[in-house]
Parts: C-alpha cells; structure tokens; sequence
C-alpha cells in the first residue's frame, strides 16, 4: 500500500531500537511503506528458490531492527521491521523502447510508471530462509537525489525468531549485502513497561512481610489464590542463587542485600521473577557488620619486597576503606596506603560470602603491622587485625608436625607389615601391587562352551578364588541372568569392578573368534549404512552363553572407544582347543592374551598388578612368554568335585545377591 509523505519516513527513523530494550508501538495496517515516488506497493511472501530478480532494482542499504507491536488491550508482537534504500534505473526501460507488445498508449503509461519489485530475506542460524516479495510502481520524476526511493518492511511474527536470537537479513539479488541484528533477551524486555502485555514475561511474584515481634521474614505468593512457588535465595542481584524451602527466614539471617528469585516448577517455559524487597530497610545493615570478618597474612614477591595481604569477606559488598597501622599505645596508621573497598572486583566464595583481597607493599613486617577496616555507615572503625612474626611459634609448629609424621610412620608400618612384604614383592618384580583391596574377576565363557571347556572355565575360576580374588563366573549365574538380562547382569559386574578392581577375562575358542569377527563385519556394515538410525540389529546368536559373548563385545566396542577396553578386558584361550592360526578380529585387537595353563603364572602377576602401571598395557596379546607353573598342575587334580564345591559356595553367592538391591546402570 502506498503511504505518501516525507513526514512518515522520519516517523519511522525515530522507531529505532537500542542494544538492550525494544520500542513499543501499536499495529500499522501497512505491512509496508513507501517514500514518495514508489506507489501501489504490496507485499507477498516468496519462496528463496523462486526468487525472480528484477533487474531495474538494486539495495543498495539494509537496516533491520525489531520493535513490539502492541494493540489495545491485546498481548504484544515481536515484529521485524527493515528498513531499505533502493536504486532504480531509469535507462533501462528507454532501451526497450519498441520491443514490447503493448499499444503505444500503453506503452507510454507502463513508461511514465513502470512496475518494479524487489526481494528481501532474513533467517536465524537453524531455520530456513523466509522471504519477502515486495511490488510497486516507479515515478521517475519524483524520485530526486534528495528524495531517494525507499521502503520500510514490517513483518509481525518472524518465522523462527524468538527473544535473543541472531538474525540475518539479505538482498536476495546481493547475498553479500547482509546485515545482523540481535533480538534483545527477554530479561531485558520484561524489565520494561507493559511487561504484562508481553507473555514471555509472565511469572509469579513474592510478598514479603517483616514481623518484628517475632523476629522473622515471612515469604508468601503475591497471588492469594496460590501456594508459594518455586524460591531461590540470593546475595546481590548477580550472586549464586540457592534453592530455599524453610519459611519463615530468622530475622538475623536477612541482609539488605538478599534477593529473591522465584518461579512456577509446573510451567513448561518457566519465567522468573527477581525481587530484592530489603534493599533500603537500613535497620538490617548491622546483620552485615555482625558477618565481617579480616584475614591478615605475610608475603613477598620475586624482587624480595615485602608484602602484606589482607582478605575481607562480608555478606553483601560494602563501601569502605582499608589501611594498615602498627601497635603502640594504640595502632598508628602508616601514611599513604589507604585502600577504597569499592575499587577492584569482589567474588562469592563457597560460603555465598563476599570477598575483597588487597596487598600493601613494602611494609615493614618486623613492626608487626594491622589492618584497620571503615565501613560506611558505621560509627566506629574494625580492628586492628593483625599478623604475628613469631618464629618460635613456627618453630614449634614444624616440631610438632615431624613428631605427629614420625608416629604415624611406624603406626602405619605396624599394621601394614604384610602389605610391606607384597610391596617389596612387586618392586622386585618391577611393578607395585595396589593395597587393600580385594580384587574383582568376571569370567566370561565362550558362546560353543563344551563340557571340556566348562570344566576348564570352572578350574580357572578356582584357581583365581585360591588366590584370593571375588571370581564371578557365568556358568555360575544363570539364575542372576535369567532374572535380570545378560546385558544388565554384565552391568552389574561392572560395578564391582569400578568398587573393587579387576577385570573381565573372557575365554576364547574357534567358534568365538569366528562370532567375534562375524560381529565386527556386521557392526561395520550397520555403521556404513548409517544402520542406527534404520534400526538394524546387531549380530544376534543363539546360544546358552551368547547373550553374555555378545554383551561382552557390546562393552568391548563402547570401552574401545573411550581408550580404555585393556584396561578391563583380557583374553584367554586354553591349550586343549585346537589352535588356530587365525588373527584375532579387529574388535579384539590390543587386549591382552594368555595361553592356559602355559600362562597362568603370568595372567595371575596382570589380575594382581594390573592397571596400577603403564607396564602391562604396553604389551600386546602377542608379547606374552611364559612357563607352565606348578601350581596349575596342582590345582587340576581335584577335577569335578572342586567344581561341584565350588558350585554349591557360588550358589550361596546366587541366594545373597537375590536379596540385595543391585543398582543398573
């Protein structure tokens, strides 16, 4: 639509909007205006693909901003309004004098007012572009060089912009004349009038009433018709803001400086409300100087100049000045080193109390000097807080220090004395063995398990329980697995390896290698295919022992990604399968390996000492040479009665944990 007059340009130059505020204004019915020259002007939206340029036409300025539009007694808008100067060609439509198809009445009149158009577009960073087709007539005669031909856009309720949000407004026909402008926050639009009117801004508010009869802060809705909401205390209007469930607040307690923050937990886009109802009640300043306090400390810096450091923390941030003074018959201040507590930055310690530090420098500490403190608004001054160069007293301190040392030293090597012998143990044998606990193993079967293989999972398991280790096999749990799931059971024995220690060994065999790379291959093709998002299965087998086997390699994949999976996990394979040439899968690559019982003597010093250095983990499954032990030959004699008895001890295990709560991951 065409709205004549120089007069509504500079109307619409004085809507302009500061950095941190929005100018509010009631609905135009023009959702564009046109300076004189450019009439019948219309504006439609445009889809970015379908732009056509109008080649008479360029921007040559954008200038975007945003303002509120606000009706009666209607909520208000978010509106987008740009702001451009064009450039039109006048010579254009003289070269294509005779070219077109109109009569020559006609042809005169498209020349005297011919149809223009022109393009803009804006967008925020997640959306897609909206854009905005305007259309109107040029008369070339009124368009001078003091009156240039320029349009105001105004767009209520910009696609995808909301309070805060960066935005990009463009010249369709020239993308690189762009301009950003930024929506002001909505704390900074609700701290302006008719913040009612805007429902962003809406959020409940807190009545305080101070009853001095019974020394106490009452904290109540400001809505009568409601419980009181959500409350979170604060000191200063930008200090931390701690949750508060206790009313009433002590009289005591209450500082000219708290502040409230309060909002509804039930509303979807909570909005809050920030009050500071006591910061001109002057009777509660003496809460603030009662909480003062003054730390004095010695210091020196590289040039060997003398320093004296002083620390004020207080509730609320006071005015005041600091200087330093030394004893005689009173303390005498030192000239000329007056501090002002309102110069420099205050920060909140873990107390929620206020901090300023200061030095003074070149100060005689031999004088033993004070610090005096004067708050404003107090009749009297604080101190002297002072600082004692006394070395006997450090003396003294350093005495009584290496005495309490000395004990502890030979009260911790009486009751370690065991420990000690371990710890010489594992140095001579290069690495230190981790004290006091008891670690954890979780033996893990092969997915084919066979009786011979069983019988040797269930000897290794005895092995590790003879020398002291919590062995948790799953031949063991099936009821435990049953109950919860392999992949929660597995979980669950996790966690007691992050309390205890240890790790999961998980036994291989020629049909677990084949699943594990069977695994690994379909795990890749998922990947490739983006099969997450398909919802592809991971490989599946079906098996007593398979949930476990593939739950294992689950975890093995997930800890490989995190660098961590040698850290855990450790393979085993047992001389009685037949050997394989085969390379271990990809997924297994860099886990440590053991051939039983060749190796036993070795997997016992890594479930020992593993993980406590960096030793063990620099070894591949492939640098492992040991000798046959002993004490393995020992052990496997007992054959299936240890088996049966040790059965029968982990199914007591089964019973207890059946009563315990067990935390999932």
């Amino acid at each position: 639509m065409f709205f004549p007059g120089w007069s509504v340009w500079c109307l619409l130059l004085s809507l302009c909007v500061s950095a941190c505020s929005l100018e509010i204004s009631g609905y135009d019915s023009y959702e564009v205006i046109c300076s004189q020259g450019l009439s019948e002007c219309t504006m439609k939206d445009e889809l970015p693909l379908t732009v056509v340029e109008n080649d008479d036409v360029d921007v040559q300025n954008l200038t975007p901003y945003f303002k509120l539009c606000c009706e009666d007694r209607e909520p208000c808008t978010l509106c987008l309004v740009i702001d451009t100067e064009l450039s039109i060609n006048a010579d254009k439509d003289m070269e294509d004098e005779g070219h077109s198809g109109l009569d020559e009445e006609d042809y005169r009149e498209e020349m005297r007012n011919p149809k223009a158009s022109v393009t803009v577009c804006y967008n925020t960073a997640p959306t897609m572009p909206s854009c905005k087709k305007v259309e109107f007539t040029v008369n070339h005669t009124a368009l001078t060089q003091q009156n240039p031909a320029k349009l105001s856009i105004v767009i209520t309720k910009p696609a995808g912009v909301t309070f805060s949000s960066h935005v990009t407004v463009y010249s369709s026909k020239l993308p690189h004349l762009s301009r950003e402008v930024v929506v002001p926050s909505l704390h900074d639009v609700c701290s302006q009038e008719l913040q009612e009117r805007i429902e962003e801004c809406h959020a409940p508010k807190l009545r305080t009433i101070i009853n001095k009869e019974m020394n106490r802060v009452e904290l109540q809705s400001a809505d009568s018709n409601k419980s009181l909401p959500s409350v979170c205390v604060q000191y200063e209007h930008n200090g931390r803001c701690q949750m508060w469930s206790r009313t009433p607040i002590p009289l005591y307690s209450v500082m000219p400086c708290m502040c409230f923050q309060v909002w509804d937990e039930d509303d979807q886009r909570p909005r809050r409300s920030q009050s500071c109802p006591f910061i001109d009640k002057d009777f509660l300043q003496t809460n603030v100087w009662q909480n003062v306090s003054v730390s004095v400390n010695q210091g020196q810096m590289n040039n060997y100049v003398s320093m004296l450091l002083w620390n004020l923390s207080a509730p609320c941030r006071l005015e005041g000045e600091v200087w330093p003074c030394y004893k005689e018959s009173t303390c005498k201040e030192m000239k000329g080193f007056r501090q002002q507590l309102t110069n420099g930055r205050w920060r909140q310690n873990r107390n929620d109390l206020w901090e300023k530090m200061g030095v003074f420098e070149h100060i005689d500490l031999q004088l033993s000097p004070c610090v005096m403190v004067k708050i404003k608004g107090m009749e009297h001054d604080l101190g002297p807080f002072c600082f004692n160069n006394t070395d006997r007293w450090r003396w003294s301190l350093l005495v009584v220090v290496v005495m309490l040392l000395v004990c502890l030293t030979v009260l911790l090597f009486y009751l370690l004395h065991d420990f000690v012998k371990k710890w010489v143990w594992s140095w001579h044998h290069g690495r230190f063995v981790e004290m006091g606990r008891r670690r954890h193993v979780v033996l893990l079967s092969p997915p084919d398990v066979d009786d011979g293989v069983s019988e040797s999972v269930c000897r290794l398991g005895s092995l590790l329980c003879s020398q002291g280790f919590s062995v948790s096999v799953d031949q063991w749990c099936r009821k435990e697995q049953c109950a919860l799931g392999p992949l929660p059971w597995l979980h669950s024995q996790l966690l007691e390896l992050n309390s205890q220690g240890g790790r999961v060994v998980l036994v291989l065999s020629r049909k677990a290698l084949e699943r594990a790379e069977e695994w690994t291959h379909r795990l890749k093709e998922v990947i490739k295919t983006k099969g997450e998002e398909k919802g592809l299965p991971l490989p599946q087998i079906a098996s007593p022992y398979s949930d476990v086997f593939m739950a294992a390699l689950c975890l093995i994949h997930a800890e490989k990604q995190l660098g961590r999976a040698a850290e855990r996990f450790l393979l085993v394979k047992f001389d009685s399968n037949p050997r394989s040439d085969r390379c271990l899968p990809e997924l297994l690559q860099g886990l440590l390996l053991f051939q039983l019982p060749s190796q036993s003597q070795a997997l016992l010093t890594e479930l020992t000492v593993g993980g406590t250095g960096t030793g063990s983990r620099r070894r591949t499954w492939t640098g492992w040479k040991w000798s046959t032990p002993q004490r393995w030959r020992a052990k496997t004699k007992e054959g299936p009665d240890q088996h049966k008895t040790l059965h029968c001890k982990y199914a007591g295990v089964e019973k207890n944990l059946e009563t315990r709560p067990l935390k999932h991951p």
